[in-house]
């Protein structure tokens, strides 16, 4: 019996030690916006590092995906670049869900041109008339004699949301407008076509596109801070209900001192 007990001790730790570090591990899911995908990639990596018993797993899809997959129940927590919609927190009510907002980081959405574009500032208005498809020509607004290429985001995207409400005063953009489906296929799209104008998240621009001023005001942290610039917005991670665990412990680590230096590094602008 002693030899039987002795066996089964060390069939044990012999378990323990080759299942603990995976069977037992802590899961946490992160989805939505690709606006603040850099952010939570960025986080979940450091996080990992600092939490070795703790698997995060990141994915994109858009905002309303995002926080489609948290009513459903099918992730943690939510990554969004709007806030949530009135009929988006009745499903969740309806599911018994609770969505809880953090405010994580502070964007400026930023009209961009190809580098060779010599146009520098357009108005709001100027930015909708092009969407509209009212203006078609850059030669309109001090530009070449070149049709105007608006490309924009699928309806799921937050920053079209964003862009919608802010600029296009809630009016439909033209069907002719070239569609993508994330910041980063809006950057290379622009950069592959001198006659081309979209947006993106501050976070994302480099030297293969070039930022325009809206209404002669710069797209920068102090203008998105302080109100002036007319396209700045907050991004957002959303729990189901007020978070605890390990999910409590990322959101607190993501609005650490620590987080909000991950946010500068990406590009984005700190809340605190």
């Amino acid at each position: 019996m002693k030899k039987f007990m002795a066996s089964l001790a060390v069939l044990s730790m012999v378990l323990v030690s080759l299942l603990g570090g995976t069977a037992f591990a802590e899961e946490l899911v992160i989805n939505g916006s690709t606006t603040v995908l850099p952010i939570g990639q960025a986080a979940a990596e450091k996080f990992m590092e600092a939490n070795p018993g703790v698997n995060v797993s990141v994915s994109g899809g858009g905002s309303g995906n995002g926080i489609k997959a948290l009513i459903d129940g099918t992730t943690d927590v939510a990554m969004s670049s709007r806030f949530i919609k009135e009929k988006e927190v009745a499903m969740a009510v309806e599911k018994g869900r609770y969505p809880v907002p953090f405010a994580v980081a502070v964007d400026a959405l930023l009209p961009v041109v190809h580098p060779s574009n010599p146009v520098k500032d357009l108005t709001i208005e100027q930015l909708r008339d092009i969407y509209l498809g009212k203006i078609k020509n850059w030669k309109e607004v001090g530009g070449p004699d070149k049709a105007i290429v608006a490309v924009t985001r699928d309806t799921s995207s937050g920053t079209f949301e964003v862009w919608e409400e802010k600029v296009m005063d809630k009016k439909r953009i033209s069907p002719r407008a070239l569609v993508v489906a994330s910041n980063g296929a809006m950057v290379q799209t622009v950069a592959g076509n001198p006659a081309a104008i979209g947006y993106i998240g501050i976070g994302y621009l480099n030297d293969s596109v070039k930022t325009l001023t809206v209404g002669g005001i710069e797209g920068t942290a102090k203008t998105a801070l302080d109100g002036s610039y007319p396209i700045s917005r907050y991004l957002f991670m959303f729990t189901q209900g007020w978070p605890t665990g390990v999910t409590l412990k990322f959101i607190n680590f993501v609005l650490s001192d620590e987080g909000q230096e991950i946010v500068a590094s990406t590009g984005f602008i700190p809340v605190r």
